[in-house]
């Protein structure tokens, strides 16, 4: 018997397991938080926006009976869009207390700054066109369901127009 073979959630698991101390060590952040940014910061702030580290309150800072104080949190942000978003701080510091389940943000910070979003995401591959076309549309012939056949179609249209005759 062929050893069974790791799926994609057990690389990511694996990967962020590696990661992560690193970020919180440094940022005081998860991957979950940063792979979760665009649907906590909202559609009105997710392209301009970038959670930069968190800032916790040091031990010797909070009171003698160990409660638990909130952190500050830096948000790098472009332009002029940082004045609307400090208009939005309190429903984005629920929001973000909604993910953690607890209130580990008390406070945000806003630091204008580029953010590249945009170029952490791919780009979106041109239609095919000719022959190409057709013959993905005849790979993709007696898929039933909508969500696979959308799904194997942006697959196969990245796959066939990166290929080089």
């Amino acid at each position: 018997m062929a050893p069974p073979r790791k799926s994609a959630a057990q690389i990511a698991e694996i990967a962020n397991g590696i990661v992560d101390p690193v970020l919180a060590r440094r940022a005081g952040i998860t991957t979950a938080l940063l792979g979760s940014w665009d649907e906590i910061a909202g559609a009105s702030f997710a392209d301009c926006t970038r959670p930069e580290k968190i800032t916790w309150p040091r031990r010797s800072d909070l009171p003698d009976e160990g409660g638990h104080r909130p952190g500050l949190l830096v948000i790098a942000c472009e332009g002029a869009r940082a004045l609307f978003l400090s208009h939005a701080q309190g429903e984005l510091i629920a929001r973000i207390n909604g993910f953690f389940g607890y209130p580990a943000i008390g406070q945000i910070r806003i630091v204008q700054k580029p953010v590249s979003n945009a170029s952490l995401r791919p780009r979106r591959p041109r239609k095919l066109e000719g022959e190409k076309a057709r013959r993905l549309e005849a790979m993709m012939e007696g898929i039933e369901s909508d969500n696979l056949r959308r799904a194997i179609e942006r697959l196969g249209t990245g796959v066939m127009s990166a290929r080089r005759k």
